[in-house]
């Protein structure tokens, strides 16, 4: 028995070996270390002593070195050229939201600014674990729960951001909504349905209250996920699998720097972004030197809007990496299932209310992965002499794991050797159920906004929109974002016996509005170019940009949530480098009015031709619930892919070899 080795022929520059050497420097694009976030908490306690202040974390992370700044340090030796290391923390001092900027190096505050406008910070763990458990402390609660004849101590309760409608006057309040465990830990598909709980989490207590009535709590029949506690039968038994490399993973990584055939690149985390890929660069084996290709890569938002207007769910309009944060809901990877055994992992730190830094294990894996082609052809037309010749594709992924509340989102970047990147998004977990006093289809009486997977459970109708901000440097900073549309042409001076065919009409975006698209509208491509650098036969070296299947949102404008999340109005967005410009959603999302976005930015209409721009990209996903998707569900997917167009002279992976056959241990044939 043979298996297919990941070899290190499949390398194009680089020597197969996975380094542990420590640090001789510190990259300044890494994630703040536990030691920084450490004397950031204790900068601004020492500013603001927690014995007089009420004082609590929402943001510490890295505060972004100007872009100069960092070419500069990665075309010089570092050794040669330091970049400024500063912290940025969002805390609340006092009800009052401070913008705090520490420079780590002189350990010393260098702003202080306070946030006057609308919105809040991210929630941050701490505050919420002390909401969910005031229900447990409330009368009412205590009535609405006996009533139903409820067992408290089966009372599970989470917290709910709770959007804004147009309300002059905001405080930081989310809902608190409540389950029942019982004999499942399935919580979230067993809601207790009809009550309205409000805390205000600067007074930390319930402001509002109401008991809508009694709604049946969902049985947990058949809502068992874990394997342990499942019973018989079970469904076909897969084989044993594992992966062999005798000769070591074909990549190396140095702190949070990644070398993999001929790419490099930098994984960063960000406490609310999640993981970062910067500064990716593919080496061109002609012209013998790397050349760049993404400055900074990273999930900028996540709306998820639910479908139902009714009182118990009209509010959950989320986002979840302002509001929730994509860092602070990073989970741990589990070795061998989220990640296959040869993936190398990475851990990170995040910070506490408190500003004390927490071990995040696992938090992003690094693994090859095998199984698809590269490139093929058999070839039959020449008498005689048919042969195949065919390729083995080994692509990179590096993946990290969300879960925010009921929904896990699983987040991989993929590299290729042909140049290609492909992220990807994958969701699993547990729907949001509304209950409902119907058990079956036939007794629907009314719209009830979602499917009945099961009985008195109704799955909600509901969106995911994930918006990419991806700083592309085609080769250098100056780009230009190219619109190329297929036209039908018909032919009619006689000149042919055909009477049609389709060409191409190519158009640079001179600003902001022209770079606005709606996908699926007429075919086309987009590329970022780079009207500076010219291929052999005359070509823009570029990226072309193949979207995921477009998704568009469905709420009118005027719609309180879609105002918050109008950077979905348009699938694709290409702005001129801004440092300030990182999240789509704004700064404050939590409570937000919608009026610092990248809907509001792009109303300036900047210059994007020949400069330094950003492309931002909408995945979207209509979610209509089925049966299949309940207790738990099965993966549901979307991709894109950033591809080189006219990058390369030729095939980048023309000459790569495919990875050579290694005999298995102990086997024979």
């Amino acid at each position: 028995m043979k298996l297919v080795l990941f070899s290190a022929l499949i390398l194009l520059s680089l020597e197969a070996v996975f380094s542990a050497t420590p640090l001789l420097f510190q990259h300044p694009l890494d994630p703040l270390t536990k030691e920084e976030i450490k004397d950031v908490q204790t900068i601004v306690q020492k500013k603001y002593p927690t014995s007089s202040n009420r004082l609590s974390f929402h943001y510490i992370g890295l505060d972004e070195p100007q872009k100069d700044a960092i070419l500069k340090w990665e075309s010089i030796k570092p050794t040669i050229i330091t970049v400024p290391r500063k912290a940025f923390a969002i805390a609340i001092i006092n009800s009052i939201t401070h913008e705090i900027v520490i420079d780590l190096k002189v350990r010393r505050i260098v702003s202080d600014n306070v946030h006057n406008g609308n919105g809040f910070p991210t929630l941050s763990v701490d505050e919420q674990s002390v909401a969910i458990e005031l229900p447990k402390k409330y009368g009412p609660f205590l009535e609405s729960v006996k009533k139903r004849g409820l067992n408290l101590s089966e009372v599970v309760c989470s917290t709910f951001t709770s959007g804004w409608f147009g309300e002059t006057i905001n405080r930081r309040t989310v809902r608190v909504e409540c389950f029942m465990k019982e004999n499942t830990p399935n919580i979230w598909v067993r809601p207790i349905s009809g009550l309205t709980i409000v805390v205000d989490l600067e007074l930390m207590k319930i402001v509002e209250y109401h008991d809508g009535g009694i709604i049946p709590v969902p049985t947990d029949d058949n809502t068992e996920y874990r394997l342990s506690h499942q019973n018989p039968p079970f469904s076909p038994k897969q084989k044993s699998q594992a992966t062999h490399q005798p000769e070591g993973p074909g990549f190396k990584i140095s702190g949070h720097s990644v070398s993999w055939a001929n790419w490099k690149f930098h994984i960063g985390f960000d406490p609310r972004a999640g993981v970062v890929i910067s500064l990716a660069s593919i080496y061109d084996s002609e012209k013998h030197k790397s050349r760049r290709v993404l400055y900074k890569g990273y999930i900028s938002e996540l709306f998820v809007p639910y479908q139902d207007p009714t009182d118990d769910f009209y509010y959950k309009t989320f986002f979840d990496a302002g509001e929730f944060g994509f860092g602070l809901s990073t989970v741990p990877l589990v070795p061998n299932r989220d990640c296959p055994s040869n993936a190398q992992f990475l851990d990170t730190y995040v910070h506490q209310a408190d500003g004390s830094p927490l071990l995040i294990e696992k938090a992003v894996c690094v693994f090859e992965q095998y199984g698809n082609i590269m490139w093929r052809h058999t070839e039959t037309g020449i008498p005689g002499q048919p042969f195949a010749e065919s390729r083995t594709e080994v692509n990179l992924v590096v993946r990290t794991i969300v879960t925010v509340g009921n929904y896990d989102n699983i987040i991989d970047w993929e590299f290729k050797a042909s140049g290609s990147i492909k992220p990807a998004i994958a969701l699993s977990g547990i729907l949001e159920i509304k209950g409902v006093d119907i058990k079956h289809k036939n007794e629907i009486k009314s719209d009830q906004h979602g499917t009945l997977v099961s009985a008195n459970s109704i799955g909600v109708y509901h969106d995911h929109f994930y918006i990419y901000h991806l700083d592309l440097d085609i080769d250098g900073v100056s780009n230009s974002f190219e619109k190329t549309n297929l036209k039908t042409v018909r032919v009619t001076d006689g000149s042919s016996k055909r009477k049609s065919y389709w060409t191409t009409v190519s158009e640079t975006a001179k600003n902001e509005n022209d770079a606005k698209i709606i996908l699926g509208s007429s075919p086309g491509e987009l590329s970022v170019v780079n009207p500076n650098k010219k291929t052999a036969v005359g070509n823009d070296v570029g990226y072309r940009l193949i979207p995921a299947i477009p998704a568009h949102p469905l709420l009118t404008n005027d719609d309180w949530p879609q105002i918050r999340g109008a950077f979905t109005d348009f699938n694709v967005w290409v702005t001129p480098y801004n440092r300030t410009e990182k999240w789509a959603g704004g700064l404050y999302v939590d409570h937000s009015h919608g009026d610092d976005t990248l809907a509001v930015w792009t109303k300036k209409n900047r210059d994007i031709e020949n400069k330094d721009i950003v492309l931002w990209h909408v995945v979207g996903i209509h979610h209509v619930p089925a049966q299949e998707d309940f207790p738990i569900m099965p993966l549901l997917s979307t991709a894109f892919e950033l591809r080189p167009t006219n990058f390369f002279e030729r095939n980048p992976v023309l000459k790569t070899p495919s990875p050579k056959d290694a005999p298995w241990p102990g086997c024979s044939n």
